[in-house]
C-alpha cells in the first residue's frame, strides 16, 4: 500500500487528486496539506508539510499548489525520504536540479509539465515531426486563473522540439514585431515561438503547428475536465518508490 499526502488539497487538482487516490485499491490517502482547507474532513489535513511530516507517515507527496510553494514543500519533503510526484509548474530546470540533490538514495524528485496521455503522445508527435517540419510555433489556452505564462507543458514542448530539429528555421522573429507590438511574435523557448491564451472558456489546450513549403500540420490536444489528468498522476505514485534522483515528464513512465 503506497501511502500518499496531497498538498494543495482544497484546490481544483487536489480535490481530483484526493479522489483519485481513495478510489486507488493500492493506495492510501494519510493527510492532505493546505492552508486554505476549510471545514471538516475526513482525513487529516495541516497547514504545512513540516507539520505533516511530523504528525503523519506518507510515502510519496503529491503537490499541485503554487509556484511560490511547491519549492519549499519540496526541500522539505525530499530530505525526509519522501517521494515527490509534481504537477505544480514554474520552477526553472536549474532549481530543479538543485533540489534533486537534497534528495537521499532512493528517493525521486518526479516533475511533469502535463498529466495528461493525450499530452504527453501530443509532445511524442511534435519531436517526430521536428526534423522533417522545423518551422514550429506553440499556442497554449488555458483558463484565467492560470498563474505561469507559458504554461509548462508549452515550454516543454519547445524544447523538445528545439532538441529534434537540429536548427533553427528562418522565419520572421523579434525583428518584424512593430513598435509598441513587442511580444506579437511570442515568446521565444529555445527558439521556438510561444504563445499564451488566459481565457475562462478554456480548461487547458494547446496547438503546435508546423510548417514547411506547401504544407503545414497542427497537433492539438485538450482536457476538458481534471480527471483527465489522474490516470497519470497515480501512474506517477505507483511508478516513484523504485526511482531515485530527477526525472521530468511523464513520457519515462509510459514509453
Amino acid at each position: 500500500m503506497i501511502r500518499v499526502a496531497v498538498s494543495g488539497c482544497a484546490g481544483r487538482m487536489g480535490q481530483a487528486v484526493v479522489d483519485a487516490v481513495n478510489a486507488a485499491d493500492d493506495m492510501e490517502l494519510v493527510c492532505g496539506i493546505d492552508p486554505f482547507a476549510n471545514g471538516e474532513s475526513l482525513y487529516p489535513v495541516y497547514d504545512e508539510i513540516a507539520q505533516a511530516l511530523e504528525a503523519e507517515d506518507f510515502d510519496v507527496m503529491v503537490d499541485f499548489t503554487q509556484p511560490d510553494v511547491v519549492e519549499g514543500n519540496i526541500r522539505a519533503a525530499l530530505p525526509a525520504g519522501v517521494d515527490c510526484v509534481i504537477g505544480t509548474t514554474g520552477l526553472s530546470n536549474e532549481t530543479l536540479q538543485e533540489l534533486a540533490g537534497l534528495a537521499p538514495e532512493g528517493t525521486c524528485l518526479f516533475v511533469a509539465p502535463n498529466f495528461t496521455v493525450g499530452a504527453v503522445l501530443m509532445m511524442r508527435f511534435a519531436e517526430l515531426a521536428a526534423p522533417y517540419l522545423d518551422e514550429a510555433e506553440v499556442i497554449e489556452f488555458h483558463h484565467a486563473r492560470k498563474k505561469d505564462a507559458p504554461s509548462g507543458t508549452a515550454k516543454r514542448t519547445a524544447e523538445i522540439i528545439a532538441s529534434a530539429r537540429g536548427g533553427q528555421p528562418q522565419v520572421p522573429g523579434r525583428e518584424s514585431e512593430l513598435p509598441g507590438c513587442e511580444g506579437a511574435r511570442g515568446a521565444e523557448v529555445d527558439g521556438v515561438p510561444v504563445h499564451s491564451v488566459r481565457s475562462m472558456g478554456y480548461v487547458a489546450s494547446q496547438e503546435v503547428i508546423f510548417g514547411s513549403m506547401g504544407q503545414s500540420l497542427t497537433i492539438r490536444h485538450d482536457s476538458w475536465d481534471r480527471t483527465s489528468y489522474m490516470p497519470g498522476v497515480l501512474l506517477a505514485v505507483r511508478k516513484v518508490p523504485a526511482e531515485s534522483g530527477l526525472i521530468v515528464g511523464l513520457e519515462h513512465f509510459m514509453f
